[in-house]
């Protein structure tokens, strides 16, 4: 079994060093309604800070919970993923290469402790701060805050990249 070829990949153009947040978000590999990305606000070689706002309209809260939706704690982690690991992972990726021909991801751990929920039509903040890039395997501290700056959930994930 390749290990690759069983998780999301896809082709990649290619984007100077100063990678705008369209840019960026541009290059995930997700659609709606999967995609969790609204802005890249910043990102360096050590971290990243990006926004989404959950629309109503996202078919899970249709079942999660009848009469009160509230946003699944996989999505949250999910959310998280794809703000602090998966763009972080794009633009040290593009800097370290200065172009990406073809990028494969993989999560590969997690682990978050959740603190508060989160409601349809709510924004939320990511905070993702790389603990280590080496081997192709990333890991990042993350942590998500809602609009009144409290703290929703944090915790670590990891992931595969490779180009």
């Amino acid at each position: 079994m390749d290990y690759w070829n069983d998780y999301t990949c896809r082709r990649w153009r290619t984007f100077k060093l100063n990678m705008t947040s369209q840019e960026i978000i541009s290059l995930l590999p997700y659609e709606f309604p999967f995609l969790f990305v609204d802005d890249i606000v910043s990102i360096d070689e050590n971290s990243v800070l990006g926004t989404y706002k959950y629309s109503k309209d996202l078919p899970f809260y249709n079942g999660h919970f009848k009469d009160n939706p509230i946003t699944p704690g996989v999505i949250l982690t999910e959310t998280m993923a794809q703000i602090g690991l998966v763009c972080l992972g794009i633009y040290l990726l593009q800097k370290q290469e200065n172009a990406i021909a073809e990028i494969k991801i993989a999560m590969t751990s997690n682990s978050i402790d959740y603190y508060l929920p989160v409601m349809p039509e709510e924004k939320i903040w990511v905070k993702s701060t790389k603990e280590y890039y080496r081997f192709s395997k990333l890991k990042c501290k993350v942590a998500m805050f809602n609009e009144k700056e409290q703290l929703v959930c944090r915790g670590t994930i990891a992931g595969m990249l490779k180009v």
